[in-house]
């Protein structure tokens, strides 16, 4: 398809004439078949809510074909709507539009449901096993037609994947807005999700596929090699070289794992049950050797560590068994986790140990309440092996994927006397205290030309806005800053973009608003070719609140208040983002978080100057200061020195207590 017909498909939107019944792809990586959970009633409610986007000459038509989908599948997709053309970034100037940052928000919409990128790109879903862009394709034409029209007087507003329609605005107001799965608190438990996305009437939208920012793996990347070495450095004599790590998941974001480890300088074991899933990322050299035998595994992996090779082994097949192997035969490993997608258990986010795939996916939809005992039987399994390795010196975290929780649930031994976890979350040993209180996170950036050659000079203009920094940098952040610097001079060379030409880095305020100030500068004076859209993971100082994850290292009571990332994206929405986005849901579950996005177009102009300055400030300055009033002692470092940089932020700091007054105190009492 060339670009006028591409332009001309998206500007069509919805066809008049529908398009012919498209084969299922059985190449393609798909989404489970989800539990059958509607009465008779509200199917033929989920029936007339999809037709709902389509004239009434053609519902005689679709209607049958609408209820088998959901029958088949356990969803209405509108597989016949899915585009002929290829899903993936273009440059701006290919897609039809009247706004450019209309443009980049299609160009970032299409990167979500890229074949290279999406875990199941037929049924809209990015990652996660059900982070999902669209509930189904309607959407997606609809979508991508309005935000054709727009002009930058208007505002498209998204609910759960729908395009409610364009509403007048104004140029500083976001062009979008996008809520997915708020609904009321009451109605949050797993089977409210389940029935309310069958209806089509709500979807998860996890962290970023929904709002539009999925880079690939690469978008955790970053973060997982800093928690590597950081994890390497605190446990054991310091070394990082030669050290064994061993997790789950290759789809998704857990996919970074291998890359992350190879690039902190060790050794990683990842299972992952999903051959197409292994294959994918050992052809994109995510991961450097597959092994279906664990005898031959772990004989390799016992070459790695004593060559102190960095190097990915991927073990295709179950965790369980590898756990337990390793468990079993009392071999030493130095770090472990889990990464399966533990807040989707019971719909293609856990597969339990002794049952295929195949049969796993069928009893997930025909059987879900023997699918679920079988999953905490794997889960009971799985921690015992892992408590075994850990008494044997074995550092084990929570990735925040709800593995703790939910292994809680199964009745697995993961909690102390006090019901606490025996484990700690990655946040509260080291991200927390070490980077999202001091304001560093996941800065993000997607060179809109689509060039190559554009994504290698802001690694340059990066690279020397951080050296900079560094010179002058306080003592505290120096470590962070050395690392970031290591990390952006070396990107490049790890071959990390998969999709668009983006890019990760962690950056504090300081760092993210003269990056940006560099890069729209760059674009203005012609040395990048195109605008760069801003963005960043919700796994971040500020935007999400997630008691089991990016606020796990709150302890003043406040870990299950969702104030700050509702905050977060009202003050991004007027300060100048393109977009803005709140979930529920997202990494540790449906009804476990609140997490806020934005999306941030640079054009050159002087309106972006001074939004990025606006809105990078408070998006980062909004956490800091909800974690000082927690009494985390580097984010009251961090946001006293934000006061004395800039005199309009006037933060309450708390007053600390006398811990041996307050002991005598509750002495008293007992």
């Amino acid at each position: 398809m060339n670009t006028t017909e591409f332009k001309s498909a998206i500007q069509e939107g919805i066809p008049t004439q529908l398009p012919e019944k498209k084969p299922y792809n059985k190449a393609v990586n798909h989404a489970p078949k989800r539990k059958d959970i509607l009465s008779k009633s509200e199917k033929r409610l989920a029936v007339q809510n999809a037709l709902r986007y389509f004239a009434p000459e053609h519902h005689a038509l679709l209607a049958p074909e609408f209820l088998e989908e959901l029958r088949q599948y356990g969803r209405i997709y509108m597989y016949r709507l899915r585009p002929e053309y290829e899903m993936k970034a273009r440059s701006l100037e290919d897609y039809p539009h009247r706004s450019v940052q209309a443009a980049s928000i299609m160009m970032m919409i299409q990167n979500n449901l890229d074949y290279a990128v999406a875990q199941h790109p037929h049924e809209l879903i990015t990652y996660g096993g059900n982070g999902a862009v669209f509930q189904n394709w309607a959407q997606y034409r609809l979508t991508m037609k309005y935000l054709s029209e727009m002009t930058d007087e208007q505002t498209l507003v998204m609910y759960s994947g729908h395009p409610m329609g364009l509403f007048p605005s104004h140029k500083d107001a976001p062009r979008v807005v996008v809520t997915n799965g708020m609904v009321i608190p009451n109605y949050s438990g797993r089977d409210d999700y389940e029935r309310m996305n069958a209806l089509g009437v709500s979807q998860y939208g996890q962290m970023t596929a929904g709002s539009f920012m999925y880079i690939g793996p690469q978008g955790i990347v970053h973060g997982t090699t800093i928690t590597l070495m950081n994890a390497a450095r605190m446990n054991g004599n310091g070394e990082i070289a030669g050290k064994i790590f061993v997790s789950s998941g290759l789809g998704g974001m857990s996919g970074a794992q291998p890359k992350a480890t190879v690039i902190a300088g060790m050794v990683a074991v990842i299972a992952e049950i999903n051959p197409k899933v292994v294959a994918i990322r050992h052809q994109q050299g995510w991961v450097d050797e597959v092994y279906e035998d664990l005898d031959q595994l772990i004989i390799r992996m016992q070459e790695a560590r004593r060559n102190k090779e960095a190097v990915s082994l991927a073990y295709q097949g179950n965790v369980v068994d590898l756990w337990e192997k390793l468990a079993n035969e009392n071999i030493s490993i130095d770090l472990g986790s889990d990464q399966t997608s533990l807040h989707n258990p019971f719909a293609g986010g856990y597969y339990p140990v002794g049952i295929s795939l195949e049969e796993s996916n069928r009893l997930m939809a025909e059987n879900p309440e023997l699918f679920q005992e079988k999953v905490y039987e794997s889960l009971r399994r799985q921690v015992n092996a892992i408590n075994k390795l850990s008494g044997n010196g074995m550092y084990f975290w929570d990735y925040g994927n709800a593995f703790l929780l939910e292994a809680k649930r199964a009745e697995a031994e993961v909690t102390k006397p006090d019901g606490s976890f025996t484990y700690p979350s990655y946040v509260q040993d080291i991200m927390g205290p070490l980077f999202f209180d001091y304001g560093f996170g996941p800065f993000r950036w997607v060179c809109c030309s689509c060039d190559p050659s554009d994504l290698q000079k802001t690694d340059e203009i990066a690279l020397q806005v951080l050296t900079k920094i560094a010179k002058d940098a306080p003592s505290e952040i120096i470590n962070q800053l050395t690392d970031n610097i290591h990390w952006i001079g070396e990107a490049g060379k790890n071959k990390l973009v998969v999709g668009s030409q983006a890019r990760i880095l962690y950056a504090d305020c300081e760092g993210r608003i003269k990056i940006a100030e560099a890069f729209n500068n760059a674009v203005r004076n012609g040395i990048i070719s195109a605008p760069i859209v801003l963005g960043r993971d919700h796994h971040d100082v500020s935007g999400t609140d997630s008691p089991f994850r990016e606020t796990s290292n709150i302890y003043d009571g406040s870990s299950f208040t969702a104030d700050m990332a509702i905050q977060n994206v009202i003050g991004d929405s007027f300060r100048g983002a393109t977009w803005v986005s709140i979930h529920n849901g997202g990494g540790v579950g449906w009804g476990e978080v609140i997490n806020g996005g934005f999306g941030m177009t640079l054009d050159g102009s002087e309106d972006a100057d001074r939004r990025l300055k606006q809105m990078l400030h408070w998006d980062v300055n909004n956490g800091i200061a909800r974690r000082s009033w927690a009494r985390n002692e580097s984010a009251v470092f961090a946001i006293k020195r934000a006061m004395q940089e800039n005199p309009n932020l006037k933060i309450t700091l708390p007053n600390l207590t006398d811990e041996k007054m307050m002991d005598q105190l509750f002495e008293k009492m007992d």
